[in-house]
């Protein structure tokens, strides 16, 4: 870690360190933007809760950016990690504080850039505060002046090594050299809430963390075959929540026991229509679940022409069964990008665990790949659809998951042990 993320500004007589957090949709917002700020600061609250102990750590709103407070005791590994994962963050870094005068300033980079070695520089000075006796050309020659004077150093303004942030802003001054990327998107919340199935395969989760990202917050509901089959999907299940739940910071995961509706399906419909039946029973149960969450959506971790009950017209005829909007975000994904993306953020390594999912049970050799709607409703026509509905509504597990009280990372055999 970096000096110039440990210390303070020299009249500082705290021990705290400073963050300066960036954000970049937001600011396109017009009116709406101190809604989203709002949001983005309790997220920014919440990711940090629980690691300065007895005391919480401070944000606050300046002028175009937010500034976090922490502890000095905290290391940046811990702070950077939490900061990483805050939906509507640009970037963020380390930074030091001064005030308007450009003595003050330039003794704040002499000490962000204490213990630092490098060959080429140049001062990137924005001004956000204007009513100042000096301009940001005059700041840029000065500071860089006081640079050349203190360090065996060259002036590089398109390749340099390192960049001097100076950003003045009403009341004071902030200073820093490394900025980290931040996840992007709108803050977690601001879009509304959703459903998300939930197989504990490779897709959903990566579907669920995209709408996460657009300021979604979602719920899972998992279909699950026990105890026809045996636990593992339903464990997964619980890990892939926890995985997720650092990015929106509370989790309701519902468990849908499923394996008796299926063998109402299998008694009624030719082997080839059951999945499309299977499916259409788990968004009229997903929106059940919607509808008491108060939810807008549902979303699925479907891929045009993945698997059989994934080709366009297996959508359209499935997705005919739902009255809210049905959303995926993976849709014109092939495999590799969401093996990727499962890779990125964390999940690849729960989801290709061996399961037996509800998909496993009672699916036909040879599934259709163009269901037919008049076909599927004469089979459904046979069942008692609400009764079965509610069964399964009434014997659903609720199991709520929030962060940084839930774990982060769980592991299978733990999983098991809490079952």
């Amino acid at each position: 870690m970096h000096e110039v993320s440990r210390t303070t500004m020299t009249h500082d007589q705290s021990q705290d360190q400073y963050y300066v957090i960036h954000y970049g949709e937001l600011s396109l917002k017009g009116k709406n933007r101190p809604l989203f700020i709002k949001q983005l600061t309790r997220n920014v609250q919440q990711a940090l809760r629980g690691l300065g102990g007895d005391r919480e750590c401070e944000v606050r709103v300046l002028a175009g950016r937010l500034l976090a407070i922490v502890p000095e005791t905290l290391s940046h590994a811990d702070v950077a990690a939490r900061l990483s994962r805050v939906f509507g963050v640009s970037n963020f870094a380390p930074c030091l504080r001064a005030s308007h005068d450009l003595e003050a300033i330039k003794s704040a980079v002499s000490q962000a850039l204490h213990g630092r070695q490098f060959g080429s520089f140049r001062i990137a000075a924005r001004r956000a505060f204007k009513q100042l006796p000096f301009g940001s050309l005059e700041m840029n020659d000065a500071i860089g002046a006081h640079v050349m004077e203190t360090h065996d150093t060259t002036v590089s303004l398109n390749h340099p090594e390192l960049t001097v942030h100076v950003e003045l802003i009403p009341r004071q001054t902030l200073v820093y050299l490394d900025k980290y990327p931040g996840a992007g998107g709108l803050p977690n919340g601001v879009s509304g809430r959703l459903i998300t199935l939930l197989s504990g395969g490779l897709d959903s989760p990566v579907a669920a963390r995209r709408m996460m990202k657009r300021g979604c917050r979602t719920d899972f509901v998992h279909f699950h075959s026990y105890p026809f089959l045996d636990r593992t999907s339903q464990d997964k299940a619980r890990i892939l929540a926890r995985l997720l739940t650092p990015y929106q910071y509370h989790t309701t995961l519902f468990l849908v026991p499923f394996g008796d509706i299926q063998q109402h399906i299998i008694g009624v419909a030719p082997p080839p229509d059951r999945v499309v039946l299977y499916r259409r029973c788990m968004l009229r149960i997903a929106e059940a679940i919607a509808r008491q969450r108060d939810a807008q959506a549902l979303v699925t971790g479907e891929s045009l022409g993945q698997v059989a009950s994934q080709t366009l017209y297996n959508l359209q005829v499935i997705e005919a069964a739902a009255t809210l909007p049905v959303l995926r975000p993976l849709i014109g994904m092939d495999k590799t990008e969401i093996m990727a993306e499962a890779q990125a953020i964390g999940t690849f390594e729960t989801s290709i665990l061996p399961d037996q999912d509800c998909c496993t049970l009672f699916v036909p050799r040879h599934p259709s790949t163009r269901a037919r709607l008049d076909r599927i409703e004469a089979s459904e026509h046979k069942l008692d659809l609400p009764t079965l509905i509610q069964m399964a509504m009434e014997a659903v597990q609720t199991v709520d998951m929030r962060f940084p009280e839930a774990p982060q990372k769980v592991s299978l055999g733990e999983a098991l042990l809490n079952v």
